[in-house]
């Protein structure tokens, strides 16, 4: 795993990136972090997945904020400061910071030699199920899958919902929602559901029932192991459908 920065006209996304031990070029995957930012945790599934045959980029989708060895983003939702601060954070990643960044991250991909083209793969967890959705519709042609993880507040009300974005989506979707998710009701989820439908896009949402946000990423409360390896096998499957190596 090796640092790198990616330039941006906001600034610089320090990064992580991982490639697997061999003969390259390969397929590229961007794993977008949750709202507790990059950690070792991710950095262990960076790993995890690039040893299955990706280029896997991990990058600070903060940076505007702070590096993410300053961002310090260690706390619990009980705390107000805290929840208020994170909720900052989240809300600073509007539409257009999210296209600047992704294209900047796609870029960065199409020009690295260990990486083989022309299309990348996208995975999110939390907050970041919906910045996966809105890459894959901003770059249609350079997404070939896109994966969003108990991702919260997929379908509302609001006129730049991630559900009203997957018409322009080219590549296929996942979807893995955890039944116990305030971010997420069951009538979000058909909403959701509604609007991949009637897309047409190729895609896949299913529940895990039982479970709760946060249910993929080690390290929590949340976190469940079976579900965790389904989500594993669901993204390899996904990855491997649409990413030839």
């Amino acid at each position: 795993m090796q640092d790198v920065d990616i330039k941006t006209a906001d600034g610089t996304i320090d990064a992580k990136l991982v490639s697997p031990e061999g003969n390259g070029p390969l397929p590229a995957v961007i794993m977008l972090v949750d709202a507790f930012g990059v950690r070792p945790v991710f950095e262990d599934m960076a790993r995890r997945l690039s040893k299955e045959g990706y280029v896997v980029l991990l990058p600070n989708v903060f940076y505007r904020e702070a590096p993410a060895s300053k961002l310090e983003l260690k706390g619990t939702f009980a705390d107000e400061a805290f929840k208020k601060r994170i909720y900052g954070l989240i809300g600073s990643l509007t539409p257009e910071r999210q296209k600047l960044d992704a294209a900047a991250e796609l870029d960065f991909l199409a020009k690295h030699p260990k990486v083989k083209g022309p299309k990348a793969g996208v995975v999110g967890y939390c907050m970041s199920g919906g910045i996966a959705v809105r890459m894959a519709a901003d770059f249609p042609d350079r997404i070939g899958a896109a994966a969003s993880n108990h991702g919260g507040r997929l379908a509302t009300d609001a006129p730049d919902s991630p559900h009203r974005l997957v018409g322009r989506v080219k590549g296929e979707l996942y979807f893995g929602h955890a039944d116990n998710d305030g971010s997420m009701p069951a009538e979000a989820i058909q909403k959701l559901e509604a609007a991949l439908k009637e897309s047409g896009v190729r895609h896949r949402s299913e529940l895990y029932a039982g479970k709760q946000h946060g249910y993929a990423v080690a390290g929590s409360a949340a976190h469940d192991k079976d579900a965790a390896e389904q989500h594993w096998q669901r993204l390899l499957d996904l990855f491997g459908r649409n990413l030839p190596g």
